[in-house]
Order: C-alpha cells, then structure tokens, then sequence
C-alpha cells in the first residue's frame, strides 16, 4: 500500500463511519464514495469498522484505568459506554453484522472478533488473565452489563444559522 492509497483508505474510512454515525440504522455505509475502489469488498470494509471500535475501545478502556479505579469492571463498563457514545452507528453495524451476518465468511470474522472483544474486556476488568474460553464467557457477561446500563448520549441538534436555514427547517417540520 502507498502512501497516497493509506490516506485515502483513511479518508474514505472517516467517511464512512461520519455516515454511519448519522444514520444509526445498521447498514453497512456502501454508498459512501470511494467505499468500492478502496476497500473491495464488504468484508473488508466490516474489517476496518471492527478494527476502528476495537481500538477505540481498548484506547478508552486505558484512560478509564489510569484513574485508578477501585472497580475495573466498572470502568472497563464506563469505556463501553463511552465507546458506544463516540461510535454509535459502528457499534449498530456491528451488532447487525453479528446477529444476521451476510455470510458465512462474515459470520465466522464476527465470531472471532466478538470472541476476541470478550477477551480484552474480561482481562482489562481483572477477571480473567489469559485470553481463552473461560475470557469470552466472562467478557460477553461484562459486555451484557454494559449494554442494559447504556443510555445512549443525547444528540445535540445545533440551530439553522442563517435566516433561510430557520426558514427552511420550518417549512420541513
């Protein structure tokens, strides 16, 4: 990969989860232009979305330990949460990725990504400390607990600016 072609797949990336963030609906942004020439196949493009919550859930999971908290879970909880809050439409595609895959070659990525989700949480909460069955077991209980403590962050909806901008969102309410 050069490096013109890693910016662009980063660009187009951003791209895709901006619009996957907007709408919230689970469905894989493959209309995002760029999505086809950068990424190839929908496998591919899952791949990046799961990388890019993956790593902002373990970056997240770190922050909320350096503040030395006397409960891990509660913290490894807090940066789901946080997490979900930062990558919203992410975390819909991949919950609709995982529960009706579109193959059997995305259904067994979901798996291994799921298992190895369960395993960093479980092992950053302090339960377990090699990443086996016994950590997928314990770290989809944890993610579990974080997902009916999640009250999803209100959406701030900034005012049209301009005069034709109030006008307009008049005119379609």
């Amino acid at each position: 990969m050069t490096w013109t072609s890693f910016h662009r797949r980063g660009e187009v990336l951003r791209d895709v989860i901006a619009s996957a963030n907007r709408r919230r609906d689970g469905h894989l942004p493959l209309e995002v232009a760029g999505v086809a020439e950068t990424f190839g196949d929908e496998l591919s493009l899952l791949g990046a979305l799961q990388l890019r919550w993956h790593t902002r859930l373990a970056g997240r999971i770190e922050r909320e330990l350096l503040a030395e908290p006397l409960e891990l879970e509660d913290a490894v909880v807090a940066a789901w949460h946080a997490t979900a809050d930062e990558l919203p439409g992410v975390r819909a595609v991949l919950d609709r990725e995982r529960t009706a895959p579109r193959s059997p070659a995305t259904s067994a990525a979901m798996a291994k990504a799921t298992a190895k989700e369960h395993a960093l949480l479980a092992m950053m909460a302090g339960r377990v400390s090699t990443p086996d069955d016994a950590a997928a077991h314990v770290g989809a209980d944890i993610e579990d607990r974080a997902r009916a403590t999640y009250r999803p962050a209100q959406v701030a909806v900034a005012p049209p600016a301009s005069l034709l901008g109030r006008l307009k969102a008049v005119v379609a309410a």
